[in-house]
């Protein structure tokens, strides 16, 4: 990660935390302190991502990468925090702001989970194929959105897998072995997944996206 971009994480971190406080200030209690918690959970994936450049071989990339895709969910999860905005009972704070905050939070995680995933998926094409990178981006990206659903609906942790390995897995297994019980984990699965790969894509085409040579008349 260069300066500039490590600037830049530092900054939209600062920008959140701020918006935040002034929301504290206003509201006279911190109801909403929990969004710094999944601001700090959606980093785990990027600090981890760094950790995956120097290493070389598979074997031992994989159980870094096994975390990473644990924690990666985190990321896209913080826009489901967006329904915590409520006209009702405000107090002296405008709805404006809570929407502005809700978004800066939830914009600022994804950005740092997109960073994630574009070094893993540089990290697979280096090594393997671009077909490869490609297949684990999408494939990462669709395993996300199953991720929040687990965290936002069945109200499941990343680190419930070391404290509450047995039940975690049998609601997994259970959604897996019997899809048609369970239409709305994977009808959520596909709409969010497919929502993510397509703000991936938007993402990447920015950021790739080079500028005309010629001078605007």
């Amino acid at each position: 990660m260069n300066k500039r971009i490590l600037l830049l994480n530092l900054l939209a971190c600062l920008w959140c935390c701020a918006v935040l406080n002034v929301r504290f200030h206003l509201a006279g209690h911190h109801n909403y302190a929990f969004l710094l918690w999944n601001l700090f959970l959606a980093a785990i994936p990027l600090g981890l991502s760094l950790g995956l450049v120097r290493i070389k071989r598979l074997v031992f990339a994989l159980p870094l990468l096994a975390v990473w895709l644990l924690f990666f969910p985190n990321a896209p999860y913080v826009l489901t925090d967006l329904i915590h905005l409520s006209p009702h009972n405000r107090g002296h704070v405008p709805l404006w702001l809570d929407l502005l905050m809700l978004l800066s939070f939830a914009l600022v995680a994804l950005w740092f989970g997109f960073q994630s995933l574009r070094i893993v998926q540089h990290w697979f094409a280096r090594r393997f194929s671009r077909m490869t990178a490609w297949s684990v981006t999408l494939g990462s990206l669709v395993l996300s959105g199953f991720g929040v659903y687990l965290g936002r609906f069945l109200r499941w942790n990343s680190w419930d897998i070391v404290h509450q390995p047995q039940h975690l897995l049998q609601d997994i297994v259970s959604r897996v072995l019997n899809p048609l019980h369970h239409g709305n984990t994977w009808s959520f699965t596909l709409g969010f997944g497919t929502l993510l790969i397509f703000a991936y894509l938007v993402w990447i085409s920015a950021a790739t996206m080079q500028p005309e040579q010629r001078k605007i008349q």
